[in-house]
């Protein structure tokens, strides 16, 4: 495996790539030109059915291709041998895919074992990758598919398409099937791997917030995945090409800033009183005391946060591992501002935040995400008044004139 925050990814060039189906008078891909930069996330955001899977698939020929050029690190991806070619690019798909007769370590070791690693080699991957994708190998390493959550089979199929570390990662909709917090840590899981990986990344969606979200560009598709607009999400959000991707960026563009917004980018509280899960409730409630706290935050052997408890659950309690309540939901530094807002909402006030590998890496409140909310409507009034100074600026000189 690469360093971490070493590119490992590779630049992918699709060169006037069209698909034509017999019998049928338009292309469903027409004249198809783009640069995906090596080591970055690039979103196809569009409609159903304009094409966006289509193009995706011609990266690995899942879909051949009917003209056009397309290159991999360099390699004319359409001369490559189609097995070679698939090797070397994972693909994660929608309700994971995974073969349901395969336990999760055959699942994940699959690729690997087709290129003929070593059984010890092979192991070693899938361990590591388990870890990677914070499944722990001792729980869930002889589960079937049919035995795991919806969250839990995609975490498996992220790892499966990681496991030879292909240089280029395909995702189609991955997270589209499962509930909006499973969603939005698996969309966390994937930017935390992205830091750390730093794959060549195409991502297919028809949320244009998860493409806000995830890319660090944004290719708006319209019919026969005709190029509407191809930047950042900062320049989307702020200068939509026209009225079709205004209509995709939609109402309240300023407030979509939360997601351009990481954790990471606010201070966080470090007042939260955390103690093991292994620690006595008895040793707990006199902490609490002397402290004069109502809550504590129970962090498991890997320091992860598991359950809030308040002081009057550890009355009768002989054990933390049951103590109070389990946490609905929780954020990552990766995590965007908006998650951290939903999060709010669905804990009922200031929420535990992770750090790279799920370690408790502080809190973060209400007032803060408030705070930057404010923040960012001044900014925007500032942004806004000096366009107004300009345009009576420019209509003075043109008085003048």
């Amino acid at each position: 495996m690469s360093e971490p925050n070493e590119v490992s990814g590779v630049e992918i060039e699709l060169e006037h790539v069209t698909k034509r189906y017999s019998g049928t008078r338009a292309p469903a891909v027409d004249d198809f030109s783009m640069v995906v930069p090596a080591g970055k996330i690039v979103v196809f955001v569009g409609p159903s059915g304009c094409g966006k899977t289509t193009t995706m698939r011609m990266i690995n020929r899942l879909v051949q291709p009917t003209s056009g050029r397309i290159t991999i690190g360099g390699d004319d991806a359409l001369k490559l041998d189609v097995d070679t070619l698939r090797r070397r690019i994972g693909y994660a798909i929608q309700q994971a895919g995974l073969f349901p007769h395969f336990t999760v370590a055959q699942n994940i070791g699959v690729v690997p074992g087709l290129l003929g690693w070593e059984k010890k080699k092979v192991a070693d991957r899938v361990e590591e990758m388990m870890d990677l994708v914070g499944l722990d190998p001792a729980d869930f390493r002889d589960r079937y598919p049919r035995q795991l959550s919806g969250g839990q089979q995609q975490r498996v199929g992220v790892a499966r398409a990681l496991a030879a570390d292909p240089p280029v990662l395909l995702m189609d909709e991955p997270f589209g099937a499962v509930d909006p917090i499973t969603r939005g840590n698996l969309q966390d899981e994937l930017l935390r791997l992205q830091t750390e990986l730093r794959k060549t990344i195409v991502f297919v969606t028809h949320d244009f917030d998860e493409a806000v979200k995830l890319g660090d560009k944004i290719a708006v598709l319209g019919d026969q995945s005709r190029i509407l607009q191809y930047d950042t999400p900062e320049s989307i959000l702020a200068n939509p090409a026209d009225d079709t991707v205004a209509g995709f960026v939609g109402a309240g563009a300023s407030l979509k800033q939360l997601t351009l917004l990481r954790v990471r980018d606010v201070e966080l509280q470090q007042d939260a009183l955390t103690t093991s899960v292994n620690e006595s409730p008895a040793d707990v409630r006199e902490k609490l005391s002397t402290q004069r706290k109502q809550f504590a935050l129970v962090l498991d052997h890997r320091r992860r946060p598991i359950r809030w408890v308040h002081v009057r659950d550890l009355t009768k309690a002989t054990s933390l591992g049951a103590a109070g309540r389990p946490l609905r939901d929780l954020v990552s530094v990766q995590s965007t501002l908006q998650d951290a807002l939903e999060a709010m909402l669905a804990e009922g006030g200031s929420v535990p935040v992770t750090g790279s590998r799920g370690e408790y890496a502080g809190t973060i409140k209400l007032e803060t995400v408030i705070a930057t909310i404010q923040q960012l409507r001044e900014d925007h009034s500032d942004d806004h008044s000096d366009d107004h100074s300009d345009d009576q600026e420019a209509a003075g000189e043109g008085v003048s004139a």
